[in-house]
């Protein structure tokens, strides 16, 4: 009982860092529509949807190959569909190393 607040505590910084990625996601991401990982249920499009995805990035969950479906800026990617950013590789982890260090 008497650590329930501290829990607490910890949950409402996991959700501020996950409602400032999301954003950031968003912002960034929100015209990646394919991808080897991203598809219709698991993409950057909208702040539910940027969310649930890192949700899923926190488990540990194919966290890499959407980092490199987020960074694809080949000759051969199609704007608006699944050209990426050279940043991505920062988000990705920076977001990685944070949630890791806050969770354990």
């Amino acid at each position: 009982m008497m650590s329930v607040d501290s829990l607490f505590n910890v949950f409402i910084l996991l959700m501020l860092i996950f409602f400032i990625y999301a954003v950031l996601g968003n912002t960034m991401f929100f015209d990646i529509r394919e991808g080897n990982v991203i598809d219709e249920y698991k993409n950057f499009t909208n702040f539910h949807m940027s969310f649930s995805l890192l949700f899923s990035i926190s488990t540990g969950e194919d966290w890499n190959r959407i980092m490199y479906d987020t960074m694809n800026t080949s000759p051969e990617c199609i704007p608006g569909k699944t050209c990426g950013s050279s940043i991505a590789p920062f988000f990705f982890l920076s977001f990685i190393m944070i949630i890791s260090n806050i969770m354990l």
